[in-house]
């Protein structure tokens, strides 16, 4: 099993990175494979419906979609994490999702997924519901955790300093890997639960 992990932030490892990546160890720990993939800072065009898409792939072949779409067919799972701007997520983010979801709906339909948020204050809480929103018109399995996928951080790595932050997307990386074997054979137990760590933001 395996699960795609799409860095939505221009900084190739900044806070958005942190908190993939704590995903992706989480994820290890259960024998489940992963893959970051960046968006890089190239520009990610919008979706014109044109209505060409076919194959599932979009018309317009100039930028990261089309191989986002290309590496689901081999994924499990998947998971968008953006930083949070002006409350919503990055542009580019919603380039791709958008066109990613409808020219490759059918190669998405019925896979796990989840978003995650970074932010500095603000603003992430309707970012989050961005993210998540094409999964529930896709058909995909909408994964849950004990809080919602959001970390704090403003300087590059500060999300690490976010305990509480952390550990509800160490959770999110239990239940997605649940819900994969759960899909796959059927069997599994649930996740057994870290002791809960909250935190306020303000340090």
């Amino acid at each position: 099993m395996k699960v795609l992990l799409v860095n939505g932030s221009p900084r190739k490892e900044g806070n958005t990175f942190v908190a993939l990546k704590e995903v992706a160890n989480q994820l290890a720990k259960h024998g489940v494979d992963s893959e970051i993939v960046w968006i890089g800072t190239k520009p990610v065009r919008g979706c014109i419906a044109c209505g060409t898409c076919h194959d599932n792939r979009c018309s317009f072949n100039d930028d990261i979609t089309n191989s986002v779409i290309a590496k689901m067919e081999e994924c499990d799972g998947l998971v968008i994490g953006s930083p949070v701007y002006y409350g919503q997520p990055a542009g580019q983010v919603c380039c791709l999702q958008q066109r990613m979801m409808y020219a490759g709906s059918s190669v998405m339909a019925n896979k796990p997924a989840a978003g995650i948020c970074v932010c500095r204050r603000g603003g992430a809480t309707a970012a989050f519901q961005s993210l998540n929103m094409p999964f529930q018109m896709t058909n995909m399995p909408v994964v849950t955790s004990q809080y919602w996928n959001i970390l704090y951080g403003r300087t590059e790595g500060e999300s690490a300093l976010d305990v509480e932050g952390l550990q509800t997307v160490r959770t999110l990386a239990d239940n997605m890997a649940w819900l994969l074997k759960k899909i796959a054979t059927g069997e599994g137990e649930a996740p057994v639960r870290e002791p809960r760590m909250p935190m306020n933001f303000i340090r």
